[in-house]
């Protein structure tokens, strides 16, 4: 059983549509690093992602190697996104946790990224003015660059 999975077809799928241009065609077990490959994560990041229990339950072959699913690359492609955010990892594998723990925690996981989208506005909203503090200043170097050039002609 992967991160993602639970009963309900209506399920959260948790990273939107698959990103099937980065997998072989027809291809759903993948080795630790062909998904260090498709994600830019070292295998050390992934195996610490299962350790902590943000992946866990990933299949492993007959020889004990894993085996990663679509779904699961799906998965980490909602972790990169949490991680952009700067959700805490606790956070995050708390997220995973309430996913594995299916349908009855919907409000829990609500309530959590909720918090998480408010974050990110404000961050925002801090990135915008000082967006517009370094047009500003461009602006100036600009006229005074202007400047310099005509007294200099």
């Amino acid at each position: 059983m992967t991160v993602t999975e639970i009963t309900d077809t209506r399920s959260d799928t948790c990273a939107g549509p698959p990103q099937g241009d980065r997998r072989p065609d027809g291809k759903d077990k993948y080795t630790i690093s062909e998904v260090a490959a498709f994600t830019g994560l070292t295998a050390h990041t992934l195996r610490w992602y299962e350790r902590i229990g943000l992946m866990p339950h990933i299949d492993r072959s007959h020889t004990g190697q894993r085996r990663y699913t679509n779904r699961d690359l799906d998965w980490l492609a909602l972790v990169g996104k949490l991680r952009l955010t700067g959700m805490p990892v606790a956070d995050m594998v708390r997220y995973a946790e309430l996913v594995r723990a299916g349908d009855h925690t919907y409000a829990e996981r609500f309530e959590l990224l909720k918090a998480t989208r408010e974050d990110v506005l404000a961050r925002i909203a801090e990135l915008q003015g000082t967006l517009a503090v370094l047009d500003r200043k461009i602006s100036f170097y600009a006229d005074a660059g202007r400047a310099l050039a005509s007294e200099r002609a």
